[in-house]
């Protein structure tokens, strides 16, 4: 089975493994040598210089500041035993627990065997992009065996997520040209890949014209962005970060122009097409005349998946993070060559029994994993993991709010 490799990797880090129940296979040899999977305790840490800015999660919660630890003066972690359930075919579920100098840490790890047949990753959110619903809600809407929070997201206003996000099943949903685009992504064959999302959109009328986001939480100065149906209803001076003048919004519908007005209705159905444009987009826009308006829109590649996060924490296998301030809920996807797995991973946070992670320790651990590649997803109040057998799902980890998070979307797995 291929989740051994990840029992190994635990199990080189000091952590004892109980299976919850037996698991075929469980037996088979590790996919790497011990020397591949040498851990890197997260309690022996360096002094890597000024943390990097970074985003740790939507809430914008300031983190409990991580006790510096110097290798040298560093004790082992102390690990309790692990336990491991399969949640069916092709997906398990591990979690443990860990003490080290820094305090205890609870962990769940999702390992998802993308070789299967019967194996599909999904990105689902509350049925369009402008809002927000539970991890639970929204696992269960789809129908998934298991799921994690998705992107960071526009918290407190439009909820849209910060990044991209293409569905296998809905498509693209929402995207921007710069500034969130780190990604987790399935090649249009099916191959996962981590890096940057590019995408490209026109107005053939208007060549010169810089089309910046679709279905965004705002425009990008100076550019235009459209919104279609996913997005919602026509949004308001949100999209613009409240600036009124110098702004357009333009009604497209089969294709044709059908209005174009120097203030932007809010609430309105979306039949077709909205574009709305600030600065030199306003200005472009507002040269487009009743008639043909040809916009198009699109990723390169046409990956069939993709979710966006802030970071990427490990490109070919070297930690890409040096921020080591912060301790937060953390929630990670990564990619075990070896074995083609997929590597969901929830870190609770904000409490006496699991005070997190900071990024540096978030990498590690996903190194140990067995990770090539990671992306940070949101984290703080938004963790959230869930999963369960028979259609029965339950919240897998502990939250750090007293209540389930509402977010934008979810990284779901499902079954054909």
């Amino acid at each position: 089975m291929r989740s051994r490799s990840v029992l190994a990797a635990l199990a080189l880090s000091g952590v004892v493994v109980a299976p919850a129940a037996a698991v075929p296979g469980a037996d088979r040899p590790s996919d790497a040598t011990a020397e591949e999977r040498v851990a890197r305790p997260a309690d022996q840490v360096v002094d890597l210089g000024p943390a990097e800015p970074t985003w740790h999660s939507s809430d914008g919660v300031v983190g409990q500041p991580a006790p510096y630890v110097a290798a040298r003066r560093a004790l082992p972690a102390q690990r309790s035993a692990t336990t491991q359930r399969r949640l069916g075919p092709g997906v398990v579920h591990t979690t443990w627990t860990q003490t080290d100098a820094r305090g205890p840490v609870v962990a769940h790890l999702l390992a998802v065997d993308l070789d299967r047949d019967d194996i599909r990753l999904d990105v689902v959110n509350p049925g369009k992009v402008a809002a927000v619903e539970d991890v639970l809600t929204m696992a269960r809407d789809a129908g998934a065996v298991a799921a994690v929070n998705g992107d960071f997201y526009d918290i407190g206003r439009t909820g849209a997520p910060l990044g991209v996000t293409t569905s296998p099943r809905r498509g693209l949903l929402n995207a921007r040209v710069t500034g969130w685009n780190q990604g987790f992504f399935l090649t249009k064959k099916g191959r996962p890949q981590f890096g940057e999302i590019d995408f490209r959109g026109s107005i053939k009328q208007r060549p010169t014209a810089d089309v910046t986001n679709i279905n965004s939480h705002f425009v990008l100065p100076g550019g235009i962005g459209i919104y279609t149906r996913k997005w919602g209803r026509t949004p308001g001076y949100e999209v613009t970060q409240g600036q009124q003048q110098d702004v357009r919004m333009v009604e497209v519908r089969g294709g044709r122009v059908v209005a174009n007005r120097g203030k932007l209705r809010a609430g309105r159905t979306i039949d077709g097409l909205v574009l709305i444009g600030r600065g030199e987009g306003a200005k472009q826009l507002r040269k487009l005349k009743r008639g043909d308006a040809d916009v198009s829109w699109g990723l390169r590649g046409r990956p069939r998946l993709v979710i966006t996060g802030s970071k990427l924490l490990i490109d070919d296998g070297v930690v890409q993070v040096v921020d080591d301030s912060e301790m937060h809920p953390r929630t990670a996807v990564g990619i075990d060559r070896d074995t083609n797995e997929v590597l969901l991973l929830a870190v609770d946070g904000r409490s006496d029994d699991s005070r997190g992670y900071t990024m540096v320790e978030l990498a590690r651990m996903m190194q140990d994993l067995g990770a090539d590649e990671a992306l940070n997803l949101d984290g703080g109040g938004s963790t959230t993991m869930v999963g369960g057998k028979r259609g029965v799902l339950k919240v897998l980890n502990d939250p750090s709010d007293s209540v389930l998070r509402n977010v934008a979307n979810a990284l779901v797995v499902r079954r054909d």
